[in-house]
């Protein structure tokens, strides 16, 4: 039985997975303009992709930039990430800045999910991460991506699997298709996990255009959150929100 996880008003692992939006704006400006222009749209979440914030080793700048998103956002739950490059992300960060990065965001107070990559934090500093976070009321979306291949389905679930076990609230698998097998092995993987082994909502994916109908099938398959995008994307095979929720309405009321 998969357990719903109520952020503010939002419980994602229920009905129609829920929208997340990023904000990938490189300056303090940039990143409220695409905050205000987020709320004219169909959104649930907001993620601040923090890699692409130019100030984001600033920590006065980073907390400056929070306090005007959760004015902006209100209670609309918000994801900080910062996505390696090693993730496909936009910078590079020794480890211990990485870790006093998300334990500076976890203790502001203003956020309420925190992305923690599994393989780059590795298991000791990953569950220490997760009390910090369950301390401070904050949820973690542990995350995995590879931008280079689809691992097989024993492998994708077993990674799922880790992520639960060590404590995450949502355990995201982000993958890249070579062919359409690929994405069915992603799917086939997202179904065991949920099936089988799942006690908490997952997030996966098969990126690029090849895997776009796995950000439109997860109430099918059991993907609770997919991404979409306003302005800029933030990883391959992202599509406009608007269209995203017109799809997943459609695939709801027809399911």
């Amino acid at each position: 039985m998969i357990k719903i996880l109520t952020i503010r008003e939002i419980k994602i692992g229920e009905g129609i997975p829920k929208i997340c939006v990023p904000i990938v704006g490189k300056t303090h400006f940039e990143i409220i303009d695409e905050a205000k222009e987020i709320l004219n749209h169909s959104v649930d979440l907001v993620e601040w992709r923090g890699d692409w914030f130019d100030e984001v080793f600033e920590f006065e700048k980073v907390l400056e930039t929070l306090k005007s998103l959760r004015a902006i956002f209100k209670d609309i739950p918000l994801l900080f990430s910062f996505r390696t490059i090693q993730e496909g992300g936009q910078k590079s960060i020794p480890l211990d800045e990485y870790a006093s990065l998300i334990k500076y965001v976890i203790n502001t107070s203003m956020v309420d999910l925190v992305d923690v990559e599994l393989l780059t934090a590795g298991d000791e500093l990953f569950v220490d991460l997760i009390h910090e976070a369950h301390e401070n009321g904050v949820k973690i979306v542990a995350s995995n991506h590879d931008f280079q291949k689809t691992p097989s389905v024993d492998h994708m679930v077993s990674i799922l699997r880790k992520m639960q076990d060590l404590g995450a609230d949502i355990p995201k698998l982000a993958v890249m298709p070579r062919s359409k097998s690929d994405v069915l092995e992603l799917l086939m993987a997202t179904t065991i996990m949920n099936e089988n082994y799942g006690d908490r909502p997952i997030i996966t994916m098969s990126m690029s255009g090849t895997g776009l109908i796995s950000r439109l099938a997860g109430e099918t398959f059991g993907s609770a959150v997919t991404f979409g995008a306003v302005s800029k994307t933030s990883a391959p095979g992202q599509i406009s929100a608007e269209d995203l929720s017109t799809m997943l309405k459609i695939l709801h009321k027809n399911t």
